[in-house]
């Protein structure tokens, strides 16, 4: 028998007895971190293990899905299936193992370390209490003097009772460092020996399930290479077939086109056709038109049923269209109403004409009777529809000058292929400084961008925005999504560079280091804490009131703007001067003038511009405050056309719906209405501003666009849902506005949203974009208000004429 510490050496309490104490204290204090150690390893081992099998589960889930889903196939449904029950089996089989492993270590060792050990703990604090208390009985013993009888007979049953006590808590104390020593071996092998056997059971499942399966994938792998044969003499078919086909000559092939009344199909013909829509924009839709059954008819997807445009051919005549402008048009026309068609060229219109004419002379022979068609028939003559704007005199006298359907859509049309040709905008957006890298962590080449933000990311940076949900960041790819011009500008006025010096102020100070590419815990808590937390926001660099150069300026410009605005009639248009051809931003990049922006001479508030003289008031708030607070930095810095400073503000939590109670609560994106920037517009209702906030007057954004003849915001409203029927303190909505003020070009934008509106709900298509024409149209106004907006400022020229 073999014991740590000797019972003889613990009666004389030696040196040597204190030595191995302290020998075996150490080694059951090491052994009691390695068990831990080892429980916690086994702990996350389980945990990833459960993980890894409901992982596992879902995938053959997948399987499974795949098996049904092939359910054509015999082949591929059988197989797929005994493999995911084979998988299921394994997952069983990986669960009991986990089980086990949790039984065998996680349990017994922690039993193992709780209760022997902690007896083993409780034994070491009353040995060392009882050596101390004879340590001192000792002394006391030694110290007492010869001549005091009574005190030397205390000390000495003092001292025969703690050696009495000493030695039995002594011994107790050996004996449980004797029993854990002795213990301690048997629990660690017997645990890791049910643990190997609990894998040894796990992999003779496994091999026992597989070796059943064995036979099954071995026919199936033969099954495979005659399957493998097959597919690549069906590809060598094919592309014989495709070369043949490839050879033929198409140059004339829509002349080679033919109909056949006896097809056992009953298709006499088939093929594309744009037909124009019955409603008031009379759209033109390509579908797919077939004549069958005596009926013409057309699809828009193939499982869709066929909508009948003439339900009996012969009660109906066909004719050519030459007296529209689009070309290769012809007509089929009914008693009841017409379908106006086109071809892609004069041989199909002349084919399908052909075959109409063949299909409605046979269907009189199949039912005996000899007239011809065109005698029971009422060909009714084609005429067409324009979509007319209000017939106020002074509207008509700009529609013949300004009309969006004419000047302002062709432009809209050349901005918009000027876009599509041009730089991409992955390129666009890269050139801007700092946005060659990813904004977080540096990676070159990002592919993604948070467009509230204005930032560049890479794909594992994007996807941790997208967890922070879209009141902190939209993700957009900049390769895959498409680009509305006026955020394409957006994404161009800020930037990784300016968003870095606002996020990332005190990252230096702070000691932080920015997290690298392929650290996906530390770029998580590294991105919540720069946008959600905002610990590197410096709170103290609030920008600070204008010079004083600038207040007198500015206070000189509201007084020329007070003067000018109290010579107006009710009904007078404010006209606004052409902008400077150059600007620059706070990161130092220069803009031209065609930013979409629509210039404001001076710098007064939105309410001030349209209140009676006797009731303004002056803007104390707005120029005298030696340290603003972010909201009104924010109403500043929007009014300014100042992105980076807006972009600041945010950043020291500004409310984006900040109202000016100084200003008749006057909020940032009326602030901006009245700078002139479409882009500062899109920049706050990217970050949550609210379209529909109105002032104290009654007025909301699109009011006050509409009164400045800001066309291009105007339009970002409206697609932006902005409510128009909404009406100030004086009962006037936006479109009895842009009536008054005679701008053709706002009244046609309020008028088409109005009335695709009104199709929408009336077709219960709630939640639609609405009708493509008008889609078309307010595509082209924003791509002329982003690209070319000293066109939309005809208005104020024409205007100034009548």
């Amino acid at each position: 028998m073999r014991m740590a510490v000797d019972f003889e050496e613990c009666l004389k309490d030696s040196p040597r007895f204190r030595a191995a104490l302290e020998e075996v204290e150490g080694d059951v204090a090491e052994l009691e971190l390695k068990l831990d150690k080892l429980v916690k390893l086994c702990i996350a081992m389980i945990d990833t293990g459960k993980a890894f099998c409901v992982a596992n589960k879902q995938f053959m889930n997948g399987i499974r899905d795949l098996a049904q889903y092939s359910s054509n196939d015999a082949v591929v449904e059988t197989s797929l299936t005994k493999f995911s029950d084979s998988l299921q089996e394994m997952i069983n089989f990986h669960t009991i193992l986990f089980d086990q492993t949790q039984r065998s270590i996680k349990a017994q060792l922690q039993n193992f370390v709780k209760e022997d050990l902690r007896k083993f703990k409780d034994a070491k604090k009353q040995f060392e209490k009882v050596s101390e208390e004879k340590e001192n009985a000792l002394v006391k013993n030694a110290q007492v003097q010869r001549n005091k009888q009574h005190e030397v007979e205390e000390a000495t049953n003092i001292l025969t009772a703690t050696r009495k006590c000493f030695r039995h808590i002594a011994l107790d104390y050996v004996l449980q460092i004797n029993v854990l020593q002795s213990k301690r071996r048997s629990e660690i092998l017997k645990s890791m020996l049910s643990f190997m056997y609990a894998h040894l059971a796990f992999f003779h499942q496994g091999y026992d399930l597989f070796s059943e399966l064995g036979p099954y994938m071995k026919d199936l792998g033969a099954q495979l290479d005659r399957l493998v044969v097959d597919a690549a003499k069906e590809k060598r078919e094919m592309e014989q077939k495709h070369s043949t086909i490839q050879q033929k000559d198409f140059s004339s092939d829509d002349s080679k086109l033919e109909y056949n009344v006896d097809a056992a199909n009953g298709i006499v013909m088939e093929g594309y056709l744009f037909k124009r829509a019955s409603n008031a924009f009379k759209t033109w839709n390509r579908r797919w038109f077939s004549i069958q059954n005596n009926q013409l008819v057309y699809q828009k997807k193939f499982k869709d049923n066929p909508t009948v445009v003439v339900e009996d051919l012969r009660l109906c005549t066909v004719k050519h269209c030459e007296d529209i402008e689009r070309r290769f048009c012809f007509e089929v026309v009914s008693p009841t109403k017409s379908c106006m068609l086109q071809a892609d060229s004069e041989k199909l219109r002349q084919a399908w004409i052909k075959a109409v004419q063949t299909s409605i002379a046979t269907a009189y022979r199949e039912k005996g009777d000899e007239s011809e068609p065109s005698d029971r028939c009422k060909v009714i003559p084609h005429c067409g529809f324009d979509l007319h704007f209000p017939d106020e005199a002074s509207i008509l006298k700009l529609d013949k000058k300004s009309s969006p359907s004419t000047g302002s859509l062709d432009s809209g049309n050349e901005s918009k292929d000027k876009l599509l040709k041009g730089e991409s905008a992955l390129q666009r957006v890269q050139c801007i400084p700092g946005n060659a890298s990813c904004c977080d962590c540096g990676l070159a080449d990002p592919r993604w961008a948070s467009i509230n933000l204005g930032i560049t990311l890479c794909i594992e940076c994007s996807g941790i925005h997208r967890s922070l949900g879209v009141h902190f960041s939209k993700v957009r790819s900049l390769t895959l999504d498409t680009w509305e011009p006026e955020l394409l500008k957006l994404m161009c006025e800020l930037g990784n560079d300016v968003i870095n010096r606002v996020y990332e102020a005190k990252v230096e100070k702070m000691g932080v280091k920015k997290p690298q590419p392929g650290q996906r815990q530390e770029k998580e808590a590294y991105i919540k804490a720069k946008y959600v937390e905002r610990k590197f926001v410096d709170k103290y660099a609030i920008s600070s009131s204008p010079p004083e150069q600038e207040k007198r300026m500015v206070s000189k410009s509201c007084e020329e703007k007070r003067l000018s605005i109290s010579k107006l009639g009710p009904g007078d248009p404010v006209r606004a001067p052409p902008q400077s051809s150059v600007k620059s931003n706070d990161s130092g990049i220069q803009q031209s003038s065609d930013d979409g922006r629509e210039s404001l001479p001076s710098t007064v508030s939105a309410n001030s511009l349209y209140e009676p003289e006797a009731e303004r008031q002056d803007s104390s708030v707005f120029l005298d405050s030696k340290h603003l607070n972010p909201g009104l930095q924010l109403y500043r810095a929007s009014y300014e056309k100042n992105l980076p400073k807006m972009a600041e503000a945010l950043a020291h939590g500004a409310d984006v719906n900040w109202a000016n109670s100084e200003e008749n609560k006057a909020t940032p994106l009326i602030q901006a209405v009245l700078g002139g920037s479409l882009v500062t517009c899109e920049f706050l209702l990217q970050n949550g501003a609210n379209v529909n906030q109105r002032d104290v007057q009654g007025r909301g954004p699109l009011h006050h666009a509409t009164v400045l003849g800001h066309t291009g915001q105007v339009c970002l409203f409206l697609k932006r849902g902005a409510n128009q029927h909404a009406t100030d303190e004086e009962g006037k909505d936006p479109l009895t506005i842009a009536v008054e003020a005679a701008n053709a070009d706002i009244v046609t934008l309020l008028r088409l949203a109005r009335m695709n509106e009104e199709m929408r709900e009336s077709e219960g298509l709630y939640g639609q974009p609405g009708d493509e024409t008008y889609q078309d149209i307010f595509r082209d106004f924003s791509q002329m208000a982003s690209n070319n907006p000293e066109k939309l400022n005809r208005f104020q020229q024409d205007s100034q004429k009548f």
